[in-house]
């Protein structure tokens, strides 16, 4: 059921615009917006080896392409979400989607890989796009509703029930890893025009936001992500003591410094820095941050490779190995998220993101602890669509709007939308160095460096207040 804003003079600046589409339109619209994003990282991950193959590079020039992909959405998720309040949410989510078009032509005549990840960096900036659409929801539908449509957009993190990472595959065998970009390219339009037509235009009615948008927060914000990022790669790579990697170091605290104290002088702040002192705030990003950087980089990364690997792994194709080791939990997340949304107007948000956390550390340990038993991995994987799929990503993200700064209602889902990115990208960064060895004792190795931060993710996510949704079911 959709709520009814109540009167101000923002509200009356957004009441030029058509009423609130239908609940269902509305999250269907958004649905195929966030799909366009995902199917960028799912259908192209089968795909990694042909790449690898076609540019004649290893596993570690390979693995920028997801990295910088989803650098780029660690960017563009704190950039966007906060730029929303001011600019508007249609207009943000058509600026990211045309971004992303952007990109992937760019991917489609690529005759490098550096040009090729260039593209791939252009359109890990529809990252964004998941923030801004729970965002829209929360401000067009009522808390019950919420907490499903949470679930449904959840629900396609792993993709088209999996099948796109499986036709990925196929398609990488029958046409090449390009002929990937060309259905991408097709969804972002129709994604456009559906925005364009049913998400209304104008400023939030719950965005309180005065000022201008803090474009030096959000420079400064990006250098700290960047440096971070090379930081951990280079430091996996060359060795944490190399002069690089202390430059990096140095780099990265330099431009952390920068932001805090810029944002503290800043009237209208791309964060404020009581915000990210915040109990609120920090918890939330913590957790997203560390869980993507051990169960991002079993399921999207070490796995694929394990599993086709010849000599030391399973010795799969690119399709079956989709078909087995991402499909699956896939399939299952989207069942599981969207059961797990109804399941939060019932047992709370937290109780919710505390099971989540603690299966899918679980579903971890098994994986390492079986790395050379397919069929181990394999339903190690398939229950993470359960735990993580289903139940961990629809609770952080939403209680990355629930608990949100009132005055800001669009940073701390931007913020939770670049932990996806950072985590992804530094989860990757970490293990690569280990599973690109394409050895037994490699796999293993990067397995276990996934468990212990998952384990950290854990720890952290029992930190994560209750939300005032939770309070008044009585839930903690």
């Amino acid at each position: 059921m959709l709520t009814t804003p109540s009167a101000s003079p923002v509200a009356e600046e957004a009441s030029s615009t058509r009423r609130s589409p239908k609940a269902s339109i509305l999250i269907t619209t958004l649905l195929l917006g966030v799909l366009s994003f995902q199917l960028n990282a799912s259908m192209v991950t089968p795909a990694l080896p042909q790449i690898g193959a076609d540019f004649d590079a290893d596993s570690a020039a390979v693995a920028q392409v997801q990295s910088m992909f989803f650098l780029a959405g660690a960017i563009s998720g704190p950039i966007m979400g906060r730029w929303s309040d001011f600019l508007g949410r249609r207009r943000a989510l058509l600026l990211v989607l045309g971004v992303m078009a952007a990109g992937t032509v760019l991917c489609l005549l690529a005759p490098t890989l550096p040009l090729l990840i260039v593209g791939r960096f252009l359109q890990g900036v529809s990252s964004a796009i998941f923030a801004l659409a729970y965002i829209v929801l929360r401000e067009n539908l009522d808390s019950r509703m919420f907490g499903t449509s949470v679930g449904i957009l959840a629900a396609v993190n792993g993709g088209v029930a999996g099948f796109d990472g499986y036709v990925g595959g196929l398609m990488t065998e029958a046409f090449g890893f390009r002929s990937i970009f060309l259905v991408v390219l097709g969804l972002t339009a129709i994604a456009a025009v559906c925005i364009l037509a049913v998400v209304p235009g104008g400023r939030a009615p719950s965005s309180s936001s005065t000022g201008r948008m803090d474009w030096w927060g959000a420079a400064f914000l990006s250098v700290f992500l960047v440096c971070l990022s090379y930081f951990v790669t280079t430091g996996s790579a060359a060795g944490w003591a190399s002069v690089q990697t202390l430059l990096l170091g140095v780099a990265t605290v330099a431009a952390f410094a920068c932001f805090y104290f810029l944002e503290k002088r800043r009237s209208s702040p791309l964060i404020a820095v009581h915000h990210l002192r915040s109990r609120n705030v920090w918890t939330v990003i913590a957790t997203t941050v560390l869980t993507l950087t051990g169960i991002f980089a079993i399921m999207n990364f070490t796995v694929v490779l394990l599993s086709q690997d010849a000599e030391n792994g399973f010795g799969l194709t690119a399709s079956l190995s989709a078909l087995l080791f991402l499909t699956p939990a896939a399939l299952i997340g989207v069942f599981a998220a969207p059961l797990a949304g109804w399941l939060t107007s019932r047992t709370g948000w937290i109780k919710t993101l505390r099971i989540g956390s603690a299966m899918s550390l679980a579903c971890a340990i098994a994986a390492a602890l079986f790395a050379d038993n397919q069929w181990a991995v394999l339903a190690a994987v398939a229950a993470l669509g359960i735990f993580y799929n289903g139940f961990f990503l629809t609770a952080v993200n939403g209680l990355s709007v629930l608990l949100s700064p009132k005055d800001a209602p669009g940073a701390l889902p931007g913020l939770n939308g670049a932990s996806f990115g950072t985590g992804a990208s530094l989860g990757v960064a970490l293990v690569a160095p280990f599973a690109g060895l394409g050895t037994e004792g490699g796999y293993v190795v990067a397995l276990w460096i996934s468990v212990g931060v998952t384990a950290a993710a854990f720890l952290v996510s029992l930190l994560v207040p209750a939300p005032r949704e939770d309070s008044q079911k009585g839930t903690l």
